[in-house]
């Protein structure tokens, strides 16, 4: 089947086709129509399966099927989501696709400055895409009006929970009008988002392109068991021995991934770190230069990397597994993207084999670990810390004993 079918305009089957898209995604297939029909949904499906256009055509299509003029401060369309880079890339692809339309869109997020964003929000809005904190920020000076909003979208509705907006994501809520239509997409089903979804939505129609918490079937899953220590030297080992032009490496903190992309830079491997304390300017730059291939290895956290979008990613690596077994599935899911193939290395530790098997539970696989020649366990290692440990305790031992000499020493002369 193809977009003709779709009951889409001249002007977004035109950029379709100069874009090179000519047939729809499942995704796209099955939320098109529905959307189209003025619906409620809750869809489930992971990143890179065409889901920013799946609901974003349709949305342009009702525009012009029922012109309107927009009133200063107010908005037509409100898509909400969790991150800065997430919300840039889905109004690039909105731009993108009104390419031909007079419709006007902005973007809203923190991190700079929001006196731009005035101007935009007092000329009235078709499409706004926004993060919950600085849309917040909006409606508190009154700068954002809802109340007339026609649909609002939901995005990685999932990772918005994770990330503690549920109380900003209610107090948004409040500003809009109870008829209204509402979409939700969310990579994985939790039972945080049943109930979410049960709040807002109404009869929606359920749409999943993929079993839940699946991984990318493109996706090969690989494994090295390696000690602590040698994390590092093994993946820049991997990196370099396999020539791999571009990795994306997920780290567990923000401290752990400046120290990486440090420790990568010295052996010979340009890295940049990506995290939420960095500014919005050097994440921009280290995304683009990643792209650009001009940085071969970007360290993120999982905040910072979740809505990146990187064509044709080749490698992720999972260097330190997540503290949530379903963020493996988010982590991986940054390659093997619209059709194409990948690869996911996960680094593992003695001590991480338990986390490994909460993974394989979720996704219903079974990740075998290998050990790659030259990395195999020493028993024997003594790590800096477990080193100074035994220094101070051998240091505290002469101590007490030469307390109960002195202690002995003085007795005895006091008797004598």
């Amino acid at each position: 089947m193809s977009f003709q079918s779709l009951a889409l305009a001249a002007p977004l089957l035109r950029v379709l086709s100069e874009q090179g898209y000519d047939v729809p995604t499942p995704v796209q297939l099955q939320s098109i129509p529905v959307i189209l029909a003025g619906k409620d949904v809750l869809a489930g499906a992971q990143t890179g399966t065409g889901k920013t256009a799946a609901f974003t055509l349709p949305l342009l299509q009702q525009m012009l099927n029922a012109p309107k003029v927009v009133a200063p401060h107010q908005v037509r369309v409100l898509v909400l989501t969790p991150t800065r880079e997430l919300a840039q890339q889905v109004y690039d692809n909105v731009r993108k696709y009104s390419q031909y339309l007079t419709t006007r869109s902005a973007v809203f997020y923190g991190g700079v400055s929001i006196r731009p964003q005035y101007d935009d929000a007092e000329l009235g809005l078709d499409i706004l895409v926004a993060t919950p904190g600085r849309l917040i920020d909006h409606l508190h000076q009154k700068t954002v009006d809802l109340s007339a909003l026609d649909v609002l979208v939901l995005d990685e509705a999932d990772r918005m929970l994770d990330m503690g907006f549920i109380v900003d994501i209610k107090r948004i809520m409040a500003k809009l009008p109870p008829k209204r239509q509402t979409l939700l997409f969310s990579a994985t089903y939790s039972n945080d988002i049943k109930q979410l979804a049960d709040e807002l939505l109404n009869s929606p129609q359920l749409i999943e392109v993929a079993a839940t918490n699946a991984t990318a079937e493109r996706v090969e899953q690989q494994a090295y068991l390696v000690d602590r220590h040698r994390k590092r030297e093994l993946l820049s080992h991997v990196i370099g021995r396999n020539n791999w032009p571009q990795v994306l490496v997920f780290v567990r903190t923000k401290h752990g991934a400046d120290r990486l992309a440090k420790q990568l830079a010295k052996d010979g491997l340009k890295s940049a770190a990506i995290h939420g304390d960095k500014s919005q300017g050097a994440r921009t730059k280290a995304l683009a230069d990643f792209k650009a291939g001009s940085v071969r290895i970007l360290v993120a956290t999982d905040i910072a990397a979740r809505g990146l979008d990187i064509n044709e990613l080749p490698y992720v690596v999972n260097y330190d597994l997540p503290q949530v077994a379903e963020d493996y599935v988010h982590r991986i899911g940054r390659t093997g993207r619209a059709g194409n193939s990948g690869v996911a290395l996960t680094l593992i530790t003695p001590e991480e084999t338990k986390a490994l098997q909460e993974i394989e539970r979720l996704i219903k696989q079974v990740i075998v670990a290998k050990v790659l020649p030259g990395y195999e366990h020493d028993p024997n290692h003594v790590t800096p810390e477990q080193a100074q440990a035994r220094h101070s305790d051998g240091q505290k031992k002469p101590q007490k004993k030469g307390h109960v000499k002195a202690k002995l020493r003085a007795k005895a002369l006091g008797k004598a």
